[in-house]
């Protein structure tokens, strides 16, 4: 399911993701709401439900031109209750860090990915210890 779905009007009422097992450092907390500013396309906000002031910022990997190709273990899929592939969604997260000269950049969390399945509302961020990287060229066609 594409995020702009899972956010959409009529999902609002449905957009609290549990993580059983929280998040990394963060194990207290298992309950997170998913949500948007309006007009903001590509940065969303996960946001504990229990202390609002825990809140991240995270993004589809897609709009960095990230594709993840991992497996889960059973583990994994059993906490996910996954069923199919379509269910899970991707996202990474986000963090503004100051540049020489005060530029501000954007760095991704890209070895931590967050996984949810969107037809059970499950969440689980997954720790990808070795990693292996590979870069494609595509040239683009007018």
């Amino acid at each position: 399911m594409d995020i702009k779905q899972i956010l959409s009007e009529e999902h609002q009422l449905h957009n609290i993701i549990s993580f059983p097992r929280g998040l990394p450092g963060f194990e207290d907390q298992t309950r997170f709401r998913l949500f948007r500013e309006e007009g903001n396309e590509i940065v969303y906000w996960l946001q504990a439900s229990d202390n609002e002031a825990l809140t991240f910022s995270v993004a589809p990997p897609l709009y960095f031109n990230i594709n993840y190709n991992f497996t889960l273990t059973d583990e994994e899929e059993s906490l996910l209750q996954v069923k199919s592939p379509d269910d899970l969604l991707i996202l990474i997260f986000l963090a503004k860090e100051e540049e020489q000269g005060n530029k501000p950049s954007i760095k991704g969390s890209f070895k931590s990915p967050v996984l949810i399945n969107t037809a059970k509302h499950i969440g689980y961020q997954k720790v990808l210890a070795d990693i292996e990287q590979n870069i494609t060229l595509i040239e683009k066609t007018s």
